[in-house]
């Protein structure tokens, strides 16, 4: 086994039988990515991509609480308070790995067990087969902070059934593991003490995946996400936030009161780039929507909400944003329009 020499080996690297397999190794950090951690995956995913003795990836987090909660947020804040270029540059490489893990050439296993959030989500969603445990805990919370759903969201979400993402990225909605397979975010439920096993037999040289996990799959009982799917599809379908909000507001149920309150917490412009990344992503190619995604991070890091976002949730820990500006109606479509426009200085290039 050898391990990429990084500050407390923040991301390993083994070759078992025909698989490379990548631990994320931050466990005290629920693995959330750092700038170190993209920056030695996408040139390891690249060098097995050409080994013809690698046949898939396996891809797993330290520890038994999280595959990976997210990006390094206090180092993008604090980039970003500091000026330095990193704060956009991270995304850049970020977006770059995700896309090539989208086109990866070969197969690409995440082991989703458990939590599975923003960055995390980059890089799992986007391969051939996403493995939940009982202990998956998936979310892209990114309107509570400022930020949006990126890392592909553009893409996936609206591919989710109905509006189930739309309702996702406006309320940070957390799903579980029969949840995440319903919306496609999963392709199979496996127990986490079946993990280990699976693993070993997916490294066998020769081994046809599909029926591995045929092998190893589970029930991962009922959704409760399929039975709101009426309501959400009613509720979530409106024309604006604004129009969402009404629509809940007047519903008079008490799930649809709690999705009201929950939204009327975010950002008002992070909710208006969600609701309008939902609409364009529907319509988009991947890499389109990574265009886009590298627009809209571009200029959220140049703004407010994000750093407010951050200040309230983890380092003061008082919970109470001032969002700029704070109100909804205050938010023009030429100001989200403004957010989308391509860069002065041309698109991300993907590779």
């Amino acid at each position: 086994m050898s391990d990429i020499d990084l500050p407390e080996a923040e991301i390993l690297f083994e070759v078992k039988g025909a698989a490379g397999v990548v631990t994320l190794n931050r466990p005290k950090a629920l693995n959330a990515l750092t700038l170190n951690m993209v920056r030695a995956l996408d040139p390891q995913l690249r060098q097995w991509a050409e080994d013809p003795s690698i046949e898939r990836i396996i891809v797993k987090g330290a520890g038994e609480k999280g595959f990976c909660a997210g990006g390094d947020i206090r180092a993008l804040y604090d980039w970003g308070t500091t000026s330095d270029p990193l704060a956009v540059g991270f995304y850049e490489e970020e977006y770059k790995l995700n896309t090539f893990i989208k086109e990866y050439p070969k197969p690409y296993i995440a082991l989703l067990d458990g939590i599975t959030m923003g960055g995390g989500v980059g890089l799992s969603v986007h391969g051939s087969h996403r493995i939940a445990t009982e202990r998956l805990m998936f979310a892209m919370p990114e309107t509570g902070i400022g930020l949006f759903p990126d890392v592909g969201g553009t893409y996936f979400l609206p591919r989710t059934p109905g509006e189930t993402g739309m309702w996702l990225s406006l309320t940070g909605a957390r799903l579980k593991a029969a949840d995440a397979l319903f919306a496609g975010i999963a392709t199979q439920y496996i127990p986490s003490e079946q993990l280990e096993t699976l693993e070993d037999a997916l490294t066998v040289p020769g081994a046809d995946i599909d029926v591995v996990l045929r092998d190893f799959a589970a029930e991962a009982g009922d959704s409760a996400l399929e039975p709101l799917q009426a309501d959400i599809e009613r509720l979530f379908s409106g024309d604006s936030v604004e129009a969402i909000l009404a629509a809940l507001e007047a519903e008079g149920s008490d799930w649809a009161a709690k999705q009201a309150s929950t939204i009327r917490s975010k950002s008002p412009t992070s909710l208006k780039v969600a609701f309008r990344q939902m609409k364009v992503g529907a319509q988009a190619s991947f890499r389109e929507c990574m265009e886009t995604e590298f627009r809209i991070v571009s200029r959220v890091m140049a703004g407010k909400d994000f750093y407010e976002g951050v200040r309230a949730t983890i380092i003061d820990k008082d919970g109470a944003p001032n969002w700029q500006p704070d109100r909804l109606e205050a938010i023009t479509d030429a100001d989200i329009d403004a957010i989308f426009a391509p860069l002065p200085g041309g698109d991300i290039k993907l590779g």
